[in-house]
This record gives structure tokens, sequence and C-alpha cells, in this order.
């Protein structure tokens, strides 16, 4: 049984560890917020929103078809719906209809309907491809800081590994009397210092992985592992200078062309208000017909003569006055034979002509007109906010990429220097004090050196957004 219960353990625990170390690289998490996003869902449905009302304009050039029907009891004085004479009496009743129209002319304000609603639509797919280049570029960044988080992690394990090693040096100087006391305990102060570095790296790198699966629309995977993505480009100067890239920019980018589309449908928008200055005409017909139950058919029988009441007098003889009187059976109509006998047509032309109407009309086209002026202004600034902010990455990437080089100096200057210092605490040259100098010298170098890598590689990656090449 415990045999059995291991076992079980075993794979739980294989299986728990195969899914707690899963593997991220740039390409699958970029897939993983393609379908999970929150926001760029939400922009997904805006566009669904925009192909239904393109469809809705197009069904509004097409007739308009509509029938009633409707069946009811009316008790007391009313109207028989058969002879339009007044009765007092129940009865039941019913009709129904069939109506059709079709629009012939309205100053083109379907066309432009049309025009303004395709557009709208190409306008939401171009929002949705630039809500994508926006959350490609951000992903990227995100995942370029959870690996200069786990870099710059790494780099203070080591750093403690160093620093451990010479604790542990001279704990046994220490324990044996030898050397100078405050040797050790500057080494282990100056250990504590760097468990709290690694502590940070630790949080830091937590708080990377939680913006970067927020992004993913994920829960917060703190055991993933993530691959590097492409090397620094030989560490060579950005190929384009800042005016190249905007131009490019203008020519990639979906967030203009998202914008000069939405102004595009702002015209339209216009031509559309107009429309209602102008008259309106369509095409009309209509089919009715009703049943009511007081409805009778009479049929005749036969005839009788009967004594009118009046007299005639001749010769002084009154003589009665009698009349021939047709006798009849009444009988009730069906209800489909009163539909097919009362049914009526009629169908012709309609013309709508706008006169007055509390100037709603023009000032539909005055908002209008504003809404197109807005497109107008938004797409300005928006290039010109692009345009600041290519300048602003260029100048950023230059900076990056001269920092690097220096740094790499730096960091070449400082490991020889600690490594003759090194040698020459170890024999007991110099003190702790120059070693532990020289130690967090070429440990801050490395770190800043570790940044400026991943600072240059996200500042290309920003203008390669930029280009629309990303």
């Amino acid at each position: 049984m415990k045999i059995i219960q291991i076992l079980i353990l075993g794979v739980f625990l294989s299986i728990f560890k195969g899914y707690s170390q899963e593997t991220y690289t740039l390409e699958k998490c970029l897939e993983i917020a393609f379908e999970n996003n929150f926001d760029l869902k939400g922009v997904k449905l805006k566009a669904e929103s925009s192909k239904v009302n393109l469809n809705q304009s197009w069904g509004n050039i097409m007739p308009n078809v509509n029938g009633n029907y409707n069946l009811g009891i009316n008790n007391g004085r009313s109207i028989d719906p058969f002879t339009n004479g007044y009765i007092n009496q129940q009865l039941t009743f019913s009709n129904a209809g069939l109506s059709a129209g079709l629009p012939i002319f309205n100053g083109f304000k379907l066309k432009n309907s049309i025009k303004q609603s395709y557009l709208n639509l190409k306008a939401s797919e171009m929002e949705v491809e630039e809500a994508k280049q926006n959350l490609t570029v951000n992903i990227t960044l995100a995942y370029l800081q959870v690996l200069n988080m786990r870099d710059l992690l790494e780099l203070n394990k080591a750093r403690l590994e160093v620093t451990q090693k010479q604790v542990d040096r001279l704990s046994s100087f220490y324990k044996e009397g030898e050397g100078n006391p405050a040797d050790y305990t500057d080494m282990k102060g100056q250990l504590a210092n760097d468990e709290i570095a690694v502590i940070g790296s630790k949080n830091n790198l937590k708080v990377g992985i939680n913006s970067l699966f927020q992004l993913l629309g994920l829960e917060s995977d703190f055991n993933a592992s993530f691959e590097d993505i492409d090397p620094l480009r030989d560490f060579i100067m950005y190929p384009m200078n800042d005016v190249e890239i905007y131009n490019e920019a203008l020519q990639n980018l979906a967030t203009f062309k998202a914008k000069e589309l939405r102004q595009d449908a702002a015209k339209s928008a216009v031509s559309v208000a107009k429309a209602n200055f102008t008259p309106e005409i369509s095409l009309f017909g209509q089919l009715n017909t009703n049943y009511s139950s007081a409805a009778q058919l009479f049929t005749e029988t036969g005839s009788t003569i009967e004594n009118t009441g009046n007299f005639v007098n001749i010769g002084g003889q009154q003589y009665d006055v009698m009349t021939n009187k047709t006798q009849y059976q009444a009988s009730d109509i069906s209800y489909n034979d009163q539909f097919d006998n009362n049914l009526s047509t009629s169908y012709g032309v309609s013309v709508y002509i706008p006169l007055f109407n509390g100037f709603r009309a023009k000032n539909n086209v005055k908002l209008r007109k504003i809404e197109l002026e807005e497109s107008q202004i938004e797409l300005e600034n928006t290039k010109f906010q692009y345009k600041q902010s290519i300048e602003l990455g260029y100048s950023n990437m230059e900076a990056a990429f001269n920092k690097y080089e220096a740094l790499q100096q730096q960091v070449e200057s400082f490991e020889e220097s600690f490594r003759v210092n090194e040698i020459r605490f170890n024999n007991g040259v110099s003190n702790v004090i120059e070693y532990i100098i020289s130690k967090n010298n070429l440990d801050t170098a490395r770190q800043n050196l570790s940044m400026a890598h991943y600072e240059y590689l996200l500042r290309t990656k920003v203008l390669d957004y930029y280009r629309g090449s990303f």
C-alpha cells in the first residue's frame, strides 16, 4: 500500500514539476496574448460591431416588408368592420395586413451611409492591428524586463557566492585567532548586503513576471523559465536615423491608417447629414382584409303577401294595400371566405419634402463637420506625438549605445582591478576594505552593463515598432 502511495506521489510531483517549469519564449508569449489579452478582445468586439453596422447599411437599401394580424372580442356599441354600420352586440373581429416600401431616392443618404459604415469597418480592422502592434511591443518590453531581472538575480547570486567563499575562508582564520578579526566581521556585513541584493532581485523578478502575465491574461507562474531572444546585432549603431524611422512609421503603423479611415468616415457622415435637406421618394404597397362574426349571408327562400296596414279608397270603398315580401335565410360567413371577400390593395409613390424641422438637419450637419475637424486634429496630433516620441526614442537609443560601450570598458578595468586586489587580499597584502570596494565596483559595473545591454535592446525594439517592422 505504501509503495502505491509513493508511486502516486511521485507521478503527481513529476507532473507538477513539469507544469511549474514551463518554458516561455517571446513567440509563445505573443501567441498567448493575442488569444487571451482582455483589451485586445474588446477591440475585436468593436470591429465585429462595425461589421454588423455595415451589413445593416446594406440592408437599408432593400425593400421593407411588414405584416400585421390581430384577433379580438368587442362588447357594446361599435362599428361592424364588415358593414361599417353601428351595432350593439358582442362580436369577434379580426384583420390582417401586409405592407411594403422601397426607397427610390433620398439624397444619396443610403449610399453615403454604406460608405461611412465600410470606412468605419476598415478603421476598426486597423485598430485591431494597432492593438496587436501595441500589445506586441508591450509584451516584448515586459519580456525583456523579465530577462533583465533574471540576469541581475544571477549576477547577485554569483556576487553572494564569491562573498560566501571569502566568509568561509576568513572564518577559519577567525576561529584560530589569526589575522584581523575585523576582516571577518566586515566580510560578514558584506555578505548580508549581498543577501539583501538577492532578495530584492528575486522580488523584482516576480514583479516583472507578474506584469508580463497580466498582459498574457494568465495567472502568474513564478516558476516559469524564459528563453533568451535575439542577440545585440553585433552591437552596432541602429541603421536608420529618426527622420527615416518617422517616414516608415507613417507608411506602416496601423494607428495612422486607422485615424485616416476615421477621417474619411467622418467626411461621409457629413454627406449623410446633408441628405436630410433633400426630398425622399419611395414606393409603397398595402394589402388588407378583415373578419367580423356579425357578418351574415342572406339566401332567398321564397315570398309571402303581407298587409302593409295602408288602404286606398276606390269609389267610396276602402281596400287594404298588400305587398309581396321576399323571405331570406341568414347564415354565417366563414373566416376564410371573409378574408377572401374583404381583400383590398393599395399602392403608389410617396414623396417626403422636408420644410422645417426646428433646425435639426442644419445643426446635425454642423455637428458632423465638427466631428470631421476633430478627426483631422486627432490625426495631426497623433503624427506630432509620434514624431516627438521617435526623436526621443532615437536619442535614448544613442545614449544607451554609448553607455553600453563605456560600461564595457569599465567592466574590463574593474575585472583586472578586482583580480589584483583578490590576490593581494588572499595573500594578506591588502585589507578587507580595499577588497570590498574593488568587489563592489566590479559587481556594480557588471550589473550596470547587464542593464545597459537590455536597455539598448529595448530601445532598438521600440524603434522597430515605430517602423512597423516588429
